[in-house]
This record gives structure tokens, C-alpha cells and sequence, in this order.
């Protein structure tokens, strides 16, 4: 196992190197780390494939798609994945997206823990931090007071429009508390959640 996963990681750090700071190869490192901690409360769950999903999942990100030169499945070809462990993480991978609120159904704990370690990292300190540092990749605003979340929306139309920054924590950043699906990722996210509640109200004022 521990062979396949080194594989692996040395595979994506080229990949990952190239993106922007919020999806750089520390945003694999931290997603790890979350997946370790569920990890440890989910003794049923296949580790091989949560550590490989956790590794592969932004590969084909539609956010970097002019960057993609190769894609998932031809990686855990390279690494010598089994046919049957390629369909568990490819399954794992698909669970992760938020796609504005139209995310795949989860068919696995591994799908969840990958999820939730996923969606761990977009919230609290580094949640807000990543968030402002994709926005500034992107050229957007830091905000803008007359825009109005979306709260109901396509996954084309959530990825099609360029919103400020702030705004993207009303439409998604501010939901991933209540979407959380293991019991240890629920209680990991109440905190983070806290903290982002606190930035928010802290920014008003001064924006006021």
C-alpha cells in the first residue's frame, strides 16, 4: 500500500505545483490530514483508497482545466491500481464536488471521508485564507455589498459567473457545516465554521 501511495503523490506534486495556492499540493497535504483524523473513526473504510482519492481528486478540477495534461484514471494505471480499487477512488472522486450545490450522492464511506476531509480545508482560517487566495488568481473583488448570493443554481451557472469573494462564502463556505457526513468531520466543522461566522461579522464593521 504504502508503495502505491508514494507513487502516487510523487506522480501529482508536478500536477498541483502548477495550480494556484488554494489547490496546491499543501491543499492535498491538509485534505490528508483531515482524512487521517475521520480516518481513525471509520475502521470499516478502505484506507488505500481514501489516501489515493484524497492524492488524485483535484487532477481533472474544472477550475484548471487548460492545465490538465493527464487524467485520473491514466495515473492509477501508471501507479499499478487494481481495476477494482480505480472504480472505488474514481467513485470516492466523484462524491467530492460541491458543483454549487449539486454534488454526486456518496456510495461509500471512503466517498465521504474524502468529502468531508475535502470540504474541512475550504473552511475556518485556511478555508477563508484559500478562499481569498483563488479569488485573487481569478482577478476577483474582495467583495461587493450589492451583490446577492445564489442560493439555487446549476452547476453550470455556479461556475460560470465570477462572483466577489465574500460572496462565494454565502453561496457555498457557509453550507459545508450542515453538509458534513461523518460524525468526526461534523464535529471537526462546527468549529471552523465558528471562526469563519466571526471573520464575516469582524469584516462588516470595518466595511461599514
Amino acid at each position: 500500500m504504502q508503495d502505491m501511495i508514494a507513487k502516487c503523490r510523487l506522480e501529482v506534486e508536478g500536477i498541483y505545483n502548477q495550480f494556484d495556492a488554494s489547490h496546491d499540493l499543501d491543499h492535498i497535504d491538509r485534505v490528508m490530514k483531515n482524512a487521517e483524523k475521520i480516518l481513525a473513526t471509520e475502521p470499516r473504510a478502505d484506507e488505500l483508497v481514501v489516501r489515493l482519492a484524497v492524492l488524485l481528486h483535484d487532477v481533472e478540477d474544472a477550475k484548471y482545466e487548460e492545465m490538465q495534461k493527464v487524467t485520473t484514471m491514466e495515473l492509477l494505471e501508471k501507479i499499478g491500481a487494481t481495476q477494482q480499487i480505480t472504480d472505488n477512488v474514481m467513485s470516492a472522486i466523484e462524491s467530492v464536488s460541491f458543483s454549487g450545490g449539486n454534488a454526486k450522492d456518496i456510495t461509500s464511506i471512503e466517498g465521504a471521508i474524502v468529502r468531508d476531509a475535502d470540504r474541512l480545508d475550504a473552511i475556518g482560517a485556511v478555508g477563508i485564507a484559500r478562499a481569498f487566495a483563488f479569488g485573487g488568481a481569478r482577478g476577483r473583488k474582495l467583495y461587493d455589498q450589492r451583490e446577492e448570493a445564489r442560493m439555487d443554481m446549476s452547476e453550470s451557472e455556479y461556475r460560470k459567473k465570477e462572483t466577489a469573494t465574500v460572496t462565494h462564502f454565502y453561496e457555498k463556505l457557509l453550507l459545508l457545516k450542515e453538509l458534513m457526513v461523518t460524525k468526526e468531520g461534523t464535529r471537526l466543522a462546527k468549529e471552523r465554521h465558528d471562526f469563519m461566522e466571526n471573520f464575516l461579522h469582524q469584516l462588516k464593521i470595518e466595511i461599514d
